[in-house]
């Protein structure tokens, strides 16, 4: 079974998607658009996937239970990432209610858009933490890499949180910096327990992405998390910015080519599944 582990679907009606309006989001405007399950039905089927895992786009309760709806409606999700304010007390409270709905796998705070770098080491969000352990939810990682070396302190915390980590922390690529990321994703990869998701690349590679582009920063995270811990996503919409869904499927098969049949079945699937209970 083909998984895509990192999947958007919006309404820009709804209303909360706060960061694709206002001022310095002119690049968004191509996306600034509803996607809905018809927009995605062809794109899986063109790449031969099955299931996919919907994650939030925005920070509120509301679209995690949007997400729900949609995952009702659509065969291919498998699993919903949804949103909680986990700094605040009610956050067991909805934990609990969103995990009612067994398509509900785990959380992902907007860690990258929070102005305090040390916000996810705050102790109002150990209850939360508590929760998700105690309810088997996933923790998805939405860091860039000057978060890092406090994740890796957080997970060593919470040993028995299941992280995922986004878009391999985003590594600045079109900047060309690789060195402190690779050292920093090294440590979390033998520190702890995180799944990476080889997701985002393109985005952060900038329009004049190419494979080859690519390829370094690929390569360090099969070899840090090893194909047992890597785990394949589109990040569609989002990736439309740069690239087609099919030019990124295309470019991750090529990137993979050398890994054994049992392998590439990890990572554009199995891992997903292990990863979030699907």
């Amino acid at each position: 079974m083909i998984v895509d582990s990192h999947v958007h679907l919006w309404q820009i009606a709804r209303g909360d998607y706060d960061w694709m309006i206002g001022p310095g989001t002119e690049a968004l405007a191509p996306i600034r658009r509803d996607f809905a399950a018809g927009d995605l039905r062809p794109l899986l089927a063109g790449a031969g996937v099955d299931r996919v895992v919907l994650v939030q786009a925005a920070a509120t309760v509301a679209e995690s239970r949007f997400l729900l709806q949609q995952a009702a409606a659509m065969p291919q999700v498998a699993g919903v990432v949804g949103w909680v304010a986990m700094d605040e007390a009610a956050a067991e409270d909805s934990l609990e209610d969103l995990a009612a709905d067994p398509a509900f796998k785990g959380v992902r705070p907007m860690i990258h858009d929070i102005a305090d770098p040390d916000w996810m080491l705050g102790d109002a969000l150990t209850p939360a933490f508590e929760v998700l352990v105690r309810k088997d939810l996933t923790f998805d990682c939405l860091v860039r890499p000057t978060h890092l070396p406090n994740l890796l302190t957080l997970l060593g915390r919470h040993p028995d949180l299941r992280a995922v980590i986004c878009h391999g922390a985003k590594p600045e690529i079109e900047a060309g910096h690789f060195t402190d990321w690779a050292a920093q994703m090294a440590a979390v990869a033998r520190d702890t327990a995180a799944f990476c998701k080889l997701s985002g690349l393109i985005t952060e590679a900038g329009p004049g992405w190419t494979p080859a582009g690519l390829r370094p920063y690929v390569e360090h995270l099969l070899e840090v998390f090893g194909p047992e811990r890597l785990i394949w996503g589109s990040d569609w919409p989002v990736l439309t910015l740069t690239a087609s869904y099919d030019d990124w499927w295309t470019a991750a098969q090529g990137l993979l080519a050398d890994l054994s049949e049992a392998d590439k079945a990890a990572v554009f699937g199995g891992n997903a599944v292990r990863a979030y209970r699907l």
